[in-house]
């Protein structure tokens, strides 16, 4: 039945954008399929996001992201945020782009709205859903849609059942994991067992690497 449905929803050819957000002097962006208004009184924004990507983790503890509607002429910046990781590269380096509210970066030519972020959802998927109230918006020239279908080819970053965990070089780790529970469930996520005890073993032994 998957195979059925995914033939079907892939002739909706959603159009892509590319998500970006930060939090704690991290940046992080990543190509995104899965976008929609989701309310209009008040205006609400859905974007979800892969628990795979980098972008998911900083997106955590992000008060703000913005969404970037690519047009077709931007099938480069498409490949550029869709196959590669935060994890290994800075995908702002050498990049045009400004900090935007909440320190968000702002992609130089793109049509763009920032949301500030009111839920993050999971529904037990691979994906969750992060829900935003738009607070500015920074335009270009109007564009066809660059639609899923220009990026068959692309390899991502991540696979998709991938669970990395922030490493003891994040500042978003640099706290205590209790607090860090806290304020996942705070946003409608918790943390796994093993993401738990990974970020405390990593304190424990940057608290041994500091003595």
């Amino acid at each position: 039945m998957s195979g059925t449905v995914d033939d079907i929803v892939a002739r909706t050819d959603t159009a892509l954008v590319v998500v970006t957000t930060a939090s704690h002097e991290q940046r992080a962006g990543c190509l995104v399929g899965f976008h929609t208004q989701c309310s209009i009184e008040p205006l609400r924004y859905a974007v979800w996001l892969s628990k795979a990507n980098y972008t998911y983790r900083v997106a955590l503890f992000a008060t703000h992201f913005a969404v970037h509607f690519l047009g077709d002429d931007d099938q480069e910046l498409a490949e550029h945020f869709g196959t590669q990781t935060g994890d290994d590269v800075d995908k702002f380096s050498g990049r045009d782009w400004s900090a935007g509210e909440g320190g968000v970066p702002m992609l130089a030519g793109c049509t763009a709205v920032v949301f500030e972020k009111a839920t993050l959802w999971d529904d037990g998927g691979d994906h969750v859903c992060l829900v935003g109230t738009p607070v500015a918006v920074a335009r270009a020239e109007r564009a066809t849609p660059l639609r899923i279908s220009a990026a068959e080819d692309f390899e991502p970053g991540h696979d998709v059942d991938e669970r990395p965990v922030p490493d003891v070089g994040d500042p978003v780790a640099s706290g205590d994991v209790d607090d860090l529970q806290e304020i996942a469930a705070g946003f409608g996520h918790e943390l796994s067992p093993e993401q738990v005890a990974a970020l405390s073993d990593e304190h424990e032994s940057a608290d041994d690497d500091r003595r």
